[in-house]
């Protein structure tokens, strides 16, 4: 099962846990529902879709209204720390998150512990936490666009807000900056860098580019970079290497684009309607019924 944890900036939406379904438009979780737009419904709604067309179960989700105080943020790290333990989950995607070093520490510690560990995956607040308290190598994967691989980058900035001008967020240097955060020890086992070229990498360097199709009328529509994760979260949770999901997401995501024929009105739930027809074609059609292959793990 794939476990999804976030917050929307919501101030009196409470702690809510529970699978997440995706009907009309809105993302249910117990009695509760959010619109889907970008952030971390965005991320839930695209892995809700793309399991459901895998015929697995619907995500389950931590959710948490929090509008910058971090209030939100650490009830919902306080109730992983006293819980997460006795989950069970084949993947575990974080998102959303104001940073809290201290209970982060205490929140990877119980995930540390269990049995089996989760494929662990960050995106947004939680990679700026696992780089900030030095733990971005107990990491299986990270999500950044260019300007959060520049943070990653930078050695000696504590906060995104500090990155060094030098260290420029120009999907040119996607490369370089991939190399830095990987000497610096600021990266998890692989990145899956988004943007007008998505890059899969490791310690060794770019392992695959996935530039097309290219919308560019998507560059200005937020979100799609949370369906990217919400996708490879789903297809890394219902078994697949790492490598394998993160490039087949990256087109998956490109195709539920083109397909969605974007204009500077779209929203991103258009585009998520789109996700089942590009599976089909990225995946083919009997991978709706088709067994687990392959481990969660490389």
């Amino acid at each position: 099962m794939l476990g999804l944890v976030g917050t929307i900036p919501e101030d009196r939406f409470p702690l809510t846990c529970g699978p997440a379904l995706l009907k009309e438009g809105q993302i249910h979780i117990e009695n509760r529902a959010v619109a889907v737009n970008r952030g971390t419904p965005a991320l839930i709604a695209a892995a809700a879709e793309t399991l459901r067309y895998l015929g697995r179960p619907a995500p389950f989700c931590y959710l948490v209204g929090d509008i910058g105080s971090g209030e939100g943020s650490r009830q919902l790290y306080k109730h992983l720390i006293a819980g997460i333990r006795e989950s069970s989950f084949s993947a575990l995607a974080l998102h959303y998150f104001q940073p809290d070093v201290t209970l982060f520490k205490e929140m990877l510690s119980e995930i540390e512990a269990m049995a089996p560990r989760p494929t662990l995956i960050a995106d947004a607040g939680f990679m700026y936490v696992a780089k900030m308290g030095g733990d971005a190598a107990h990491f299986d994967l990270f999500t950044p666009d260019a300007g959060e691989l520049a943070y990653l980058a930078d050695e000696k900035a504590p906060h995104p807000f500090y990155t060094r001008g030098f260290i420029l967020h120009d999907e040119n240097l996607v490369p370089d900056l991939i190399a830095r955060a990987y000497r610096h020890n600021n990266a998890a086992a692989y990145l899956l860098v988004k943007g007008a070229g998505d890059h899969l990498a490791d310690k060794e360097g770019i392992l695959a580019k996935i530039d097309r199709p290219k919308e560019e009328v998507l560059e200005a529509i937020g979100g799609t970079g949370d369906t990217l994760t919400g996708i490879v979260s789903a297809l890394i949770a219902r078994g697949m290497k790492i490598e394998e999901a993160a490039v087949d997401a990256a087109k998956v995501n490109r195709l539920a684009g083109l397909y969605a024929k974007p204009t500077p009105a779209t929203q991103i739930a258009d585009l998520i309607k789109e996700i089942p027809r590009a599976l089909d074609e990225v995946l083919g059609t009997g991978e709706r019924s088709k067994t687990d292959e392959g481990s969660r793990r490389p």
